[in-house]
């Protein structure tokens, strides 16, 4: 198993935050710059409570300057940032955990990479100890607003 090295931004001493979509584009990109790799972040959610969005703020702010598009389909995009090549997952369709060596997990995680994982539940076991992890739901009855847990 992967150990996860690289640097971890602080995050609020509560270890959650209600956010707008713009804040939490805001913390998204402090979050991207404020990371080094090698390090692998997992973001939890239902469908539609801002995974892709995060991970796009998040890219953003790793310096990737393509357009971040949702890897449901692909399963893995590669992009380039700034200081370190930034991986980006959705594993939504992944049927079986054990189809993660397919996707070269492995080599991904041999990179000195930024690893992001939506769905992170779809292969667990393939998570590396250490990883950050992030959940998003929705706020029941504001539609507006997401609960972000971090830590």
């Amino acid at each position: 198993m992967h150990k996860v090295r690289g640097a971890r931004p602080s995050i609020d001493r509560q270890g959650h935050s209600v956010l707008t979509e713009r804040e939490l584009n805001d913390w998204g990109e402090r979050f991207g710059l404020a990371v080094s790799a090698p390090l692998v972040v997992t973001l939890s959610g239902d469908l539609g409570a801002g995974k892709t969005t995060l991970a796009k703020a998040i890219c953003r702010g790793a310096g990737v300057e393509d357009q971040v598009l949702s890897p449901t389909y692909a399963l893995v995009h590669e992009y380039h940032g700034a200081r370190f090549p930034v991986y980006h997952l959705d594993l939504y369709r992944l049927e079986k955990a054990s189809e993660m060596t397919g996707i070269g997990w492995d080599d991904i995680l041999a990179t000195e990479s930024l690893v992001l994982v939506e769905w992170p539940e779809r292969a667990s076991r393939f998570i590396p100890p250490g990883a950050v992890k992030i959940q998003l739901e929705h706020m029941p009855g504001d539609l507006e607003r997401r609960l972000l847990l971090a830590g």
